[in-house]
């Protein structure tokens, strides 16, 4: 498929859509599903966790092989359309999950045992939840954008991909949890996983397939353990720079990221109740929104233009001083300023990194290389970092919460953010060599547009 340095209409499309409702559902998956367990089944921190590091495995086993198969058929379209289908059918099931239909299928009367078939339920399904996931946004939709790019627009496209994460967390902080409060979560997950499966049946007749279809002579189990060879790991050391890089940025947002919603409910009093926005303030965010969308795009085309690496290590101060702020912050307008460098600092480290993923990802091999990606921006993170956050809510604990069914769990403390801070530090290491790897590149282009 001949690539263009423009993106054209149809691709924006298909990006738009997938990208946008593929990130509300991770949205939804990464955060209410933690509520859900949380508030609704009666789970603890510790649950969240086995559950999030459950799911991260699911998701690096099932991008490894559903990657490698796409490679192996020559075939995206399938995947992402057939993927988002059965995607939207499971979050639907989350919808009749409960202590009290649990107990009436099993037959349960002892309370102990009902809490913990349903948290064990809850987590089963999030983990065949993610297999179909996987299966269509971070195998095939990642490959599928790959595919259609370049290294002049790749930051670009990274700028509209962050975008849409940021646009998700909105509407699913907003949407999905002022819906939840006044029509239970049922609704929601009805409601999200019948939107995800229309996605699937729109990508049937939009989605134009980046892959010939014709199947590779290759052996799928050579493919299946390609990325993990020393050799292919020397031969591609800037790749797994990179990679390294992601890992630290994504294990610094897993410290916070899955008890954020907590922390803002019961530690700031943040009340997805009474959200009570008037027209002034909906015309502010309105404004704010639209200089976002536009200053975010410019900044990705400008990364394009200059060069990546002059943003990396400012972008990575930018987010360890807001995290540090946001540790501080006691009050939620306080939390909100801080915020701000927090999001400016991750949405560039998601565009220079993903990106820089991308250009240094074979590209007869795009699908292969997922499932390692996944390894260190799915499996170590969600792993550890949601463990660290709940090491360090246990260690400093200082305030409980009562949930729907009376029991005190800890609420997320303001340390989570200083241990993600320190986190991220960490990403200046290998980003040191990807600079001077940057630095050549650009310099070759320079002095092959002046001849």
């Amino acid at each position: 498929m001949e690539k263009s340095n423009k993106l054209g209409k149809n691709i924006l499309f298909n990006l738009i859509v997938f990208g946008f409702m593929g990130q509300v559902a991770w949205a939804v998956e990464n955060n209410y599903f933690n509520t859900f367990l949380y508030n609704r089944i009666g789970g603890t921190p510790q649950d969240i966790a086995r559950m999030v590091a459950w799911s991260s495995v699911i998701a690096v086993l099932t991008t490894l092989i559903m990657g490698t198969l796409s490679d192996k058929l020559n075939r995206r379209k399938v995947f992402i359309s057939v993927g988002y289908i059965f995607w939207g059918l499971t979050v639907m099931a989350f919808a009749v999950i409960s202590r009290e239909n649990v107990a009436d299928v099993l037959h349960l009367t002892d309370e102990t045992r009902i809490k913990l078939m349903t948290v064990n339920i809850v987590i089963v399904m999030d983990c065949l939840m993610t297999f179909m996931g996987s299966t269509s946004n971070d195998a095939a939709f990642n490959a599928w954008v790959t595919d259609v790019t370049n290294e002049k627009n790749r930051a670009k496209t990274e700028s509209i991909i962050s975008l849409l994460s940021v646009f998700a967390m909105v509407a699913v902080t907003v949407a999905f949890g002022a819906l939840a409060s006044n029509y239970g979560y049922s609704a929601c997950f009805l409601g999200l996983g019948a939107v995800v499966l229309l996605c699937g049946v729109v990508g049937i007749f939009s989605i134009k397939d980046s892959r010939d279809g014709i199947v590779q002579s290759n052996s799928y189990w050579s493919g299946l353990i390609y990325g993990f060879r020393p050799s292919v790991v020397k031969n591609n050391r800037f790749l797994y720079l990179a990679l390294a890089s992601a890992c630290f940025f994504a294990v610094a947002t897993q410290v916070f990221f899955p008890y954020i919603f907590i922390y803002l409910q019961h530690r700031l009093g943040f009340d997805f109740n009474n959200l009570n926005i008037t027209p002034k303030a909906g015309i502010i965010a309105a404004v704010i929104v639209v200089a976002a969308v536009v200053g975010l795009i410019k900044i990705g085309g400008l990364i394009d233009r200059v060069g990546k690496s002059v943003f990396v290590f400012p972008s990575v101060l930018l987010f360890v001083a807001g995290l540090v702020g946001c540790s501080f912050a006691t009050r939620l307008s306080v939390f909100g300023i801080c915020a701000v460098p927090t999001l400016a600092g991750y949405g560039l480290l998601m565009i220079i990194l993903n990106a820089a993923i991308r250009d240094f990802t074979p590209e007869d091999k795009v699908g292969q290389f997922q499932g390692i990606r996944m390894i260190f921006y799915v499996l170590v993170p969600m792993v550890t970092g949601p463990r660290l956050g709940s090491f360090v809510t246990a260690k400093y604990a200082d305030g409980f919460y009562t949930n729907d069914y009376g029991e005190l769990v800890d609420i997320p403390v303001p340390e989570i953010y200083l241990a993600a801070a320190a986190v991220a530090l960490f990403i200046i290491i290998p980003a040191i060599f990807l600079f001077k790897e940057w630095k050549a590149k650009e310099k070759a282009a320079k002095q092959a547009a002046q001849q």
